[in-house]
């Protein structure tokens, strides 16, 4: 892996991010790609617990969107985490995922994050695993949401990764 480049900037997104947000979801090739109308609307209300990454040239090369669970607001569900292909294996995930726990946590005092994976999607195992292990919590994993919820009968199972807590101390 190569070190992600020093200039990079990592801020919430604005709404004239969405599209960027939405072609870096589409290109993955891995992700549930929302509507382009989603992507807008979550970087106007769920800005405060989002993230982008850019570029020298300022624009968006990864995201990272997130949700404070209302039924459990010190709980960040992380939605999506993408990097544009010609910037992975740099730690751009990482770094973002990174970024915007430690703020989180000293800003709204989260203690816990959550996300889905499906099963054979490695790049986010691996992400969410060693993310885990570098702020010393625990990591537990469930089915969420089994096959069978899904119409169509085309999704893979969602497991849910729980990973905390997360502590000011942990998340520098």
């Amino acid at each position: 892996m190569t070190a992600a480049p020093a200039d990079l900037l990592i801020e919430s997104p604005a709404t004239s991010d969405g599209a960027a947000l939405w072609r870096i979801a589409k290109e993955s090739k891995t992700l549930d790609l929302n509507s382009s109308y989603s992507y807008l609307l979550w970087c106007r209300d769920f800005a405060g617990t989002s993230v982008v990454a850019r570029g020298a040239d300022g624009e968006p090369v990864g995201f990272v969107t997130g949700y404070l669970r209302p039924g459990r607001p010190r709980t960040l569900l992380v939605w999506q985490v993408a990097v544009d292909a010609a910037h992975r294996g740099c730690g751009i995930a990482a770094r973002l995922l990174d970024g915007l726990t430690g703020r989180l946590v000293a800003e709204r005092g989260i203690t816990e994050v959550e996300t889905t994976i499906t099963p054979g999607n490695t790049a986010s195992e691996r992400l969410f695993t060693s993310f885990a292990e570098r702020h010393g919590a625990r990591l537990s994993r469930e089915v969420l949401f089994p096959a069978g919820l899904f119409p169509g009968g085309s999704h893979d199972p969602e497991v849910l990764y729980r990973i905390g807590p997360l502590t000011e101390s942990t998340a520098l």
